[in-house]
């Protein structure tokens, strides 16, 4: 059985929790982070379950009031799409507000693969 709707959201709903420990249960140990920007065509990278792990809870340290809302999924065989508004306020309490998405790459009901794409509004 592949990935579903609900899969996707049980995922944000942990995103939104700021729960590592949920988030991280859903990915695989090989699994792969592409965040949207960084020093190459893919943005920032990060490569096994113990380094996606580190960056997402430097997300949350860095927002720590992200949430994701206004979202949408989708799914097709072993793929998935998450579209969403991210909002939250930086420690320096800089306002950061982005429509985005996730391209999801599955095995086994398992994120393989997460690669984020966002639309930032700057004022």
């Amino acid at each position: 059985m592949g990935p579903t709707e609900e899969l996707l959201k049980e995922i944000l709903d942990a995103f939104n929790r700021h729960d590592l420990d949920a988030i991280m249960s859903s990915f695989a140990e090989d699994c792969s982070l592409d965040l949207p920007s960084g020093p190459d065509p893919w943005g920032q990278r990060w490569v096994g379950k113990a380094d996606v792990r580190a960056a997402l809870a430097r997300r949350f340290e860095g927002l720590p009031d992200v949430h994701y809302g206004e979202d949408r999924h989708g799914v097709a065989g072993d793929r998935g799409v998450s579209e969403w508004l991210l909002t939250g306020t930086s420690r320096d309490g800089v306002t950061v507000r982005a429509r985005g998405c996730d391209l999801w790459e599955f095995r086994e009901r398992k994120v393989v693969r997460k690669d984020s794409y966002w639309k930032r509004v700057e004022k």
